[in-house]
């Protein structure tokens, strides 16, 4: 099993910017792809960014410019530095790992961003 543990969410002004984290424990494989996904209230949830192993990354249209996505292997850690921020970010933020074997979703944290 693995498990995904997000950080670094919170409230931020229309304008403001944030970093969330996400680590990652357990029977972890390599190669493997690390993303953000979002749901926002009343809205399926959608894809932000990902990145492989070879920091190969790839990002939604609605945050290309704005958010980065990165990763440190040695710690199985993915983050994302997110500027900018717009109303239209508000959502929870989930990261997903996904591996040989299948995906794997953290819990979630919570972004809200003020207009």
């Amino acid at each position: 099993q693995v498990q995904l543990v997000e950080s670094g969410g919170g409230l931020v002004q229309a304008g403001g910017s944030l970093k969330l984290s996400c680590s990652a424990s357990g029977r972890i494989n390599s190669p493997n792809d690390m993303a953000w996904y979002r749901q926002a209230p009343g809205n399926q949830r959608e894809f932000v960014a990902s990145i492989s192993s070879d920091s190969f990354a790839d990002y939604a249209g609605s945050v290309k410019g704005r958010f980065t996505i990165s990763r440190d292997n040695a710690k199985n850690t993915v983050y994302m530095h997110m500027t900018s921020l717009k109303p239209e970010d508000t959502a929870v933020y989930y990261c997903v790992l996904t591996q040989w074997g299948g995906d794997y979703w953290g819990q979630g944290t919570q972004v809200t961003v003020s207009s």
